[in-house]
């Protein structure tokens, strides 16, 4: 691909990307650009580069790809938008994320088996924040729902891509499921916030009221 023909064709992807309220698809990118796949996979990871200096980011999966505004701008735009909100999400729910994020695509059970204690309350409070979603069904008897972390987490956290996450720890590598990988991944967060009690200050800014701390 020329280089020409290179520049038309991200200009064609951020105008998409700007006027779209939701990810869009890799495949629907490459029908509308009259493009290949991977032509518009390298475009987008040029993007992504240019963006590293301005005040836009490029989140992308495996098969999607949305733009945001860059994390370190959250304070500013919330002031802009008038977003003064209070949210919190309880260590429950963090070291249940924290096991989807870096174990996905996971089970029910085995993330029980990993933290040793019913998820059930968690999970729904991760699911109705739009963090976690179903991705599939595991190979399993009974063939269990499998989660996954969603484009609304990596704007919590301010990733662009699953991938970003930190290293586990050592220790959390060898042992199971616990708070460690929950500090892991909030530390991530581009809005985070002190501890307070039992619950851990939540980065997003449009996220649901504070739940307890069995959630």
């Amino acid at each position: 691909m020329t280089s020409g023909a290179n520049e038309n064709l991200k200009l064609v992807i951020e105008s998409i990307l700007f006027v779209s309220d939701d990810p869009v698809e890799l495949a629907a990118l490459a029908r509308v650009a009259g493009r290949r796949e991977e032509d518009v996979t390298e475009a987008i990871e040029t993007i992504a580069a240019e963006y590293q200096a301005r005040g836009l980011r490029i989140q992308r999966t495996g098969t999607a790809v949305q733009m945001v505004t860059a994390p370190e701008t959250a304070p500013f735009v919330e002031q802009f938008l008038g977003v003064d909100e209070d949210q919190r999400i309880s260590h429950a729910a963090l070291e249940t994320l924290a096991i989807i994020a870096y174990k996905q695509p996971i089970s029910r059970q085995v993330i029980e088996a990993i933290r040793g204690v019913n998820c059930d309350r968690a999970l729904a409070s991760l699911k109705a924040r739009g963090l976690v979603t179903e991705v599939g069904r595991a190979s399993t008897a009974g063939r269990p729902y499998q989660y996954g972390t969603t484009f609304r987490f990596l704007e919590h956290f301010g990733l662009e891509r699953p991938g970003d996450l930190p290293p586990l720890p050592e220790t959390a590598q060898q042992g199971t499921g616990n708070l460690e990988q929950g500090e892991e991944l909030e530390d991530q967060g581009a809005r985070s916030q002190e501890p307070a009690d039992e619950e851990l200050e939540e980065p997003g800014a449009r996220s649901q009221e504070p739940e307890d701390d069995q959630a």
